[in-house]
């Protein structure tokens, strides 16, 4: 137990040599900041990068088609063909575990950008054709108006919803979009909803420029029928798209009549593969931190294990007198681990206090001066903080312990005799 005596006692202690004390506590102090500062840096690269996926949903893959590699029942190799809406049915209806099967259609392929007339005002922007179900694999924030329904869908509605870059390209400040039109490739489109992209870090100015119409109006507009351009196809929660996908190929394979040993017919991008090796990355990362941190953290640790023996050493008269007058081995003991434990516990948490400046720094600098690419959000979890603060109250035990041993083993009387 604690008493105001053994306070004064400890407090006695590191103030006999106050020099010493201080370039002792560095050590623990600056490994605990190093510890603290290498997983809030890992977090931050972290966040950073997983940001690029955006709120997409990440048990997600997108699929397209690609000519056939191979002749397959007579047909020749380097076939091309579509997916039909058809193959969409299919997918849900004969795989399991299917979540969302969105088709898609792209007006000027991957990135591009086709004139959008309003009034006497011209942009290029971005235009897919898409079903309700997209904005639950990618959130939108919904500024105004809605997002596509299932009546647009069967109506064949000309209607749109607009990204803010839209808006900032084609309207004037202040000007309210809904309800009025723009033309996209000479029809006229009715702007009933806006959006934003929802925390997303990717290419945020390419994704404001984005306009969503429903995907059966694409295709009676600019003369695509049923076909489809590229699917995202998003698994249930707990089975991964990337144990389900070579299903999907099979389908897709045996409803194009392509050879099922043709593996570039069928092109695809597993968000849920990349996002597993970002996360495995990332967690190799944290405990290379720990590593890092612990091994810098431990030679503090040895420093007040040393200096712990230095002052058992110089204060070998007084254990003496100590045991002499009925002390027990356990209290002169538990006084060198208490002083030990004291010390590491200060130093350690001025280090987490400084860590937490640091890291307080540097998101005040991110938040003033714009995001950074592939770094945000620098921080730790209390987890962290808690997890640090075990590893400081039991290095604390193991610098007094070797210590403590040492002097209840002399025996009072050799002790006595020491000059």
């Amino acid at each position: 137990m604690f008493s105001r005596d053994r306070w004064d006692e400890i407090l006695e202690a590191l103030n006999a040599n106050k020099f010493r004390t201080l370039l002792t506590a560095f050590g623990v102090f600056w490994g605990i900041t190093i510890l603290v500062l290498l997983l809030a840096l890992t977090n931050g690269l972290k966040h950073g990068v997983m940001a690029d996926f955006g709120n997409f949903a990440t048990n997600s893959m997108f699929m397209w088609t690609q000519g056939t590699s191979k002749p397959y029942k007579g047909l020749p190799k380097g076939r091309n063909f579509n997916y039909k809406l058809d193959d969409v049915e299919a997918i849900k209806s004969e795989i399991p575990n299917i979540k969302y099967v969105s088709p898609r259609n792209q007006l000027g392929g991957f990135r591009g950008n086709n004139n959008v007339i309003r009034g006497t005002k011209t942009g290029a922007f971005e235009i897919y054709g898409d079903y309700p179900e997209f904005i639950k694999q990618q959130p939108l924030d919904i500024l105004q108006g809605r997002f596509i329904s299932y009546s647009d869908i069967n109506d064949k509605r000309k209607i749109c919803v607009v990204g803010t870059g839209v808006i900032k390209g084609l309207y004037d400040k202040n000007e309210d979009a809904l309800g009025t039109y723009i033309k996209i490739n000479g029809v006229n489109f009715m702007v009933v909803g806006t959006f934003k992209m929802s925390n997303s870090q990717g290419d945020k100015e390419q994704d404001a420029n984005t306009i969503y119409i429903p995907f059966t109006t694409f295709g009676q507009a600019f003369n695509r029928g049923d076909n489809v351009g590229w699917m995202a196809v998003t698994a249930v929660d707990d089975v991964p798209i990337t144990s389900i996908k070579q299903k999907i190929f099979d389908l897709m394979k045996f409803r194009h009549k392509i050879d099922p040993t043709d593996d570039r017919a069928i092109g695809h991008f597993d968000l849920s593969e990349q996002f597993a090796r970002v996360n495995g990355l990332f967690t190799i990362l944290s405990i290379v931190g720990y590593f890092v941190g612990s091994l810098v953290l431990m030679s503090g640790i040895i420093g007040i294990s040393n200096i712990m023996l230095i002052v058992v050493k110089e204060r070998t008269k007084e254990i003496g007198i100590r045991r002499a007058l009925g002390a027990t081995p356990w209290v002169v003991k538990s006084q060198i681990l208490q002083e030990s434990l004291i010390l590491t516990i200060l130093s350690g948490m001025v280090g987490i206090s400084f860590s937490a400046l640091v890291i307080w720094i540097l998101n005040y600098l991110l938040d003033m001066n714009g995001p950074v690419d592939n770094f945000a959000n620098p921080s730790v979890s209390m987890g962290v903080v808690f997890t640090a603060l075990i590893i400081l109250v039991v290095s604390g035990l193991l610098a007094g312990l070797i210590p403590a041993n040492s002097a209840t083993k002399m025996k009072p009387v050799d002790a006595l005799r020491i000059e």
